[in-house]
């Protein structure tokens, strides 16, 4: 199996995806995806796979609930963290694990969360064993939740901040990065930029993720862009955020239109839902 690239997996061991869902469009993407997982999961106390779960944001909201959770992750600093969590609700497990290979049994999980391994292995074939590893640990009939980012985020972030934060889009290199970005969804960092953030990555469109599932035996999968419009138009979303009718203003738009082809790209982020089982 390829590693991971190494920019990727140092920023994770500098523990930079602490808080991530606890700010700005964050907050959109956990609200949103832990209402899907309320109307999708099998009743509790099901057996979830976190995979890819960072420091287990993730799996500590669904152990709450009285899941079986497991967290997996790559990077040592995230279970790091996990494990200085004080919670009422212990996971069942905690482990640095590739998504590619985990050490767990055949049939033996009711549905597998796989929130990050997508985008950060860039090659097909690599994409596909993580795919199939999930195949393998789940029942039939289980789910498997998986996210992706979509092909035009770097350049939407880029647009959202372009004179406030930034001035990439004057630079050739960053335009030539994203331009390849665009049209391959291989992210490669330009070293002549001034650009810094995400390591080597690679970005789906929806149809893509949706093949990408059923290649690897995956069936019924229900691609959504779970950030909606609201992403490149909300400005100061933490503050309205704390505002219980516009945070329940800006859900109603994303639950809207989250499954609209023609502006999925938008989102930034998108979330599947797949099934182990015979299509319908």
């Amino acid at each position: 199996m390829k590693t991971i690239d190494k920019d990727v997996l140092a920023g994770y061991n500098a523990g930079i995806e602490k808080d991530r869902l606890r700010s700005g469009l964050g907050l959109i993407e956990f609200e949103r995806t832990k209402e899907i997982l309320r109307q999708k999961l099998p009743p509790a106390p099901a057996v979830i796979y976190d995979i890819g779960g960072a420091y287990g944001e993730y799996s500590f909201w669904l152990s709450s609930l009285g899941y079986e959770v497991y967290l997996y992750d790559l990077s040592e600093k995230n279970i790091e963290m996990a494990r200085e969590f004080t919670t009422e609700h212990p996971l069942k497990a905690m482990e640095v694990s590739d998504a590619r290979s985990i050490n767990r049994p055949d049939e033996s999980a009711d549905a597998v969360l796989l929130f990050g391994p997508l985008y950060h292995i860039v090659e097909y074939a690599e994409r596909q064993l993580a795919l199939t590893e999930c195949y393998r640990l789940l029942k039939s009939g289980g789910l498997l939740f998986t996210a992706a980012i979509t092909r035009y985020a770097t350049i939407l972030w880029a647009v959202m901040s372009y004179g406030q934060k930034n001035t990439l889009l004057d630079e050739p290199e960053f335009y030539g990065m994203i331009e390849h970005e665009i049209k391959t969804g291989h992210h490669i960092k330009n070293s002549a930029s001034k650009y810094s953030g995400i390591g080597r990555s690679y970005f789906h469109l929806p149809d893509e993720l949706k093949a990408e599932t059923k290649s690897a035996g995956f069936c019924n999968t229900d691609v959504r862009g779970i950030l909606g419009p609201v992403c490149p138009y909300v400005v100061n979303l933490d503050e309205v955020w704390k505002d219980e009718v516009k945070r329940e203003s800006i859900m109603r738009i994303v639950r809207l239109c989250e499954r609209e082809e023609s502006i999925m790209g938008i989102s930034t982020h998108l979330l599947t839902i797949s099934e182990k089982g015979e299509s319908v």
